[in-house]
């Protein structure tokens, strides 16, 4: 079984500053703000939502179909994910422009700033979903707003059941359209402030969120995740990091090993149970796609 996996193909230009964004920004002086970050390290990695799940996928030995969008810099991607034994029948090339590019800095508390050229990813509409034998789930990860809008409606139409998971694009939509996603959707994870986000703009708490879906996914990062089922919570543990290094793409891995439990017909818990691991697991090693597992050790 395969699964589809929508979102974006970026490069992550990943920097670290070795101090606190707190002890640099003065909180009355946002209105004339204008700060700068020395960054001693400054690296370039393969990244975007829909890369990293499907190398998390992938590394644990499920069957990933990235539907995404690069630009005309985007050759080395694609053919990174075929040397990784990924399909990239769904990617397709905008020659006209860039590849979706994220400049990320990180302080020494792991809190971030990001900033985020779309590129080619504002094209990813383009590629419609169909009905196909093999691919019986799917995701909607951070993506163009007309794909995400699209995608959903073409699951649906499909008869596919899929995560709808919004990340940082849950801004970009209002009460009645994050509604309508839920509505059409199996599942919905979201991590801790992205929750409250959407659970303001639905005016629908977790509790009601869950009796729409067949499961919601809260995750609180170090504190492990939530799991809603039919109204009811249940707090899956952490596991403790090895190293706190880079958090960069551990959302994206713990979605990867949420998506190989709902492949294989686990239950929501285990699923995310495996998630903790994956996102524990990635935090030890800079980069999003720059880990790799031991499927015995994770229990897979």
């Amino acid at each position: 079984m395969a699964t589809l996996i929508c979102g974006s193909l970026a490069f992550d230009t990943i920097m670290n500053f070795e101090g606190r964004f707190a002890e640099q920004i003065l909180p009355d002086q946002l209105h004339i703000l204008n700060v700068s970050f020395l960054v001693p390290t400054l690296r370039r990695d393969f990244g975007g939502c829909a890369g990293n799940i499907a190398y998390a996928l992938k590394v644990l030995g499920g069957t990933p179909l990235p539907m995404a969008t690069v630009g005309n810099d985007g050759a080395d991607y694609v053919q990174r994910m075929r040397g990784l034994g990924i399909a990239t029948t769904y990617v397709r090339e905008i020659k006209e422009t860039y590849t979706a590019q994220a400049l990320i800095m990180t302080d020494k508390d792991n809190n971030q700033i990001t900033a985020f050229h779309p590129g080619a990813m504002m094209q990813a509409h383009v590629t419609r979903i169909e009905r196909h034998p093999d691919i019986k789930l799917g995701i909607i990860s951070p993506d163009g707003r007309d794909a995400m809008l699209q995608h959903a409606e073409q699951f649906k139409a499909a008869d596919i059941p899929f995560v709808f998971d919004p990340g940082q694009g849950l801004p970009m939509f209002d009460g009645k359209e994050l509604a309508r996603f839920i509505e059409q959707s199996a599942w919905v994870t979201v991590n801790d402030y992205e929750g409250k986000m959407l659970c303001e703009r639905t005016g629908w708490s977790p509790a009601e969120i869950s009796r729409k879906v067949r499961g919601l996914v809260i995750t609180l990062g170090h504190e492990g995740s939530e799991v809603w089922i039919d109204g009811h919570k249940t707090l899956v543990p952490p596991v403790k990091a090895a190293a706190v290094v880079d958090p960069t793409g551990c959302g994206d891995a713990y979605r990867g090993g949420l998506l190989y439990g709902l492949e294989r017909g686990w239950s929501l818990e285990q699923a995310a149970e495996l998630g903790n691991r994956m996102g524990s697991h990635k935090i030890a090693h800079r980069g999003p796609q720059n880990y790799t597992v031991e499927p015995r050790a994770f229990g897979v």
